[in-house]
């Protein structure tokens, strides 16, 4: 039954007979045989079929929600019995929005040493598409805006307050200020994420209060992408602290704090709200929980 729910349960993300057979490792026949045999076992049909994947019934949608429970439960007992026996190991799957990225080194350094047989995986995804993997499975742990966008049934730890600057290479451009405007930069050459990110929509949630709207230059769904066209000088941008921390010592750019208004967006970590947790998932936000107090005691 197990394996049943979990084959319906990729199917029901990849909504695809084939793809979800691929990513099962299996014959598209035996998943077609394993949905078909699930069904017959609860006496309902739970996938609209014709020649191609339609959709999940409505008996369908409530098996998915049962599925995600009873699935995410047995991988909470098989963790938690090798947890027992071998201490915590195994794979980490973390996915954070591209500006938290460069905290996740932060929080992935802490947890690995304290558990040295952890290994991890980072993804980089948007803050909707960090949901919708925490709902699949497909992830442990998201790094994600803690506002704006509902987050739905999960568990939250605050861990940093993103702030944004404006940065640029050209070494005169608002040279000897102390802060900027959103409404001064509007103008600027900028290179931004695309529309699609929510960082994005929160930078241009902030140049609308001050009566000002970015005609950016360059947008991408890359942080690296952006970087480096405004170390090259091509032009300027507006990131989070934590982003500008890494490139900021060499020299290459300077960044300087922006106002009017003032701006912060609260991170966090997210995962499922399901009880008993994974030992991992468990462990992870226990970390982070440190690492925000931590954070917070470095700021004072």
């Amino acid at each position: 039954m197990i394996d049943k729910l979990e084959h319906f349960l990729v199917l029901a993300r990849e909504k695809h007979f084939g793809k979800a057979a691929e990513a099962c490792n299996i014959s598209q026949p035996t998943l077609s045989a394993s949905i078909k045999q699930l069904e017959d076992q609860l006496g309902v049909m739970l996938v609209q079929r014709g020649s191609r994947f339609q959709g999940l019934t409505a008996e369908g949608e409530m098996v998915l929600e049962w599925a995600r429970r009873i699935v995410g439960d047995v991988r909470s007992m098989r963790m938690e019995v090798r947890t027992a026996r071998e201490g915590l190991s195994g794979q980490v799957r973390i996915a954070a929005i591209p500006t938290a990225l460069p905290m996740v080194r932060e929080l992935t350094s802490e947890f690995q040493a304290r558990h040295p047989n952890v290994t991890f995986v980072v993804l980089s995804r948007t803050s909707m598409e960090i949901l919708d993997l925490i709902d699949n499975l497909e992830i442990d742990v998201g790094i994600t805006y803690m506002a704006n966008e509902p987050l739905g049934r999960v568990a939250a730890v605050p861990l940093y307050s993103e702030r944004y600057v404006f940065v640029t290479a050209d070494p005169e451009l608002f040279a000897g200020r102390a802060a900027v405007t959103w409404a001064e930069v509007a103008d600027r050459p900028l290179c931004l994420l695309t529309p699609a990110m929510q960082n994005r929509r929160i930078i241009d949630g902030y140049l609308a209060q001050a009566g000002a709207e970015a005609k950016p230059m360059l947008e991408s769904d890359s942080m690296i992408a952006i970087v480096s066209h405004v170390l090259m000088g091509t032009c300027c941008g507006i990131l989070p602290e934590k982003v500008v921390s890494i490139f900021e010592p060499a020299g290459a750019i300077r960044s300087i704090p922006l106002v009017e208004p003032d701006a912060s967006q609260m991170i966090g970590a997210v995962a499922a709200e399901r009880e008993p947790r994974t030992p991992m998932i468990d462990a992870l936000l226990k970390c982070a929980a440190g690492l925000a107090r931590r954070l917070q005691q470095d700021a004072v």
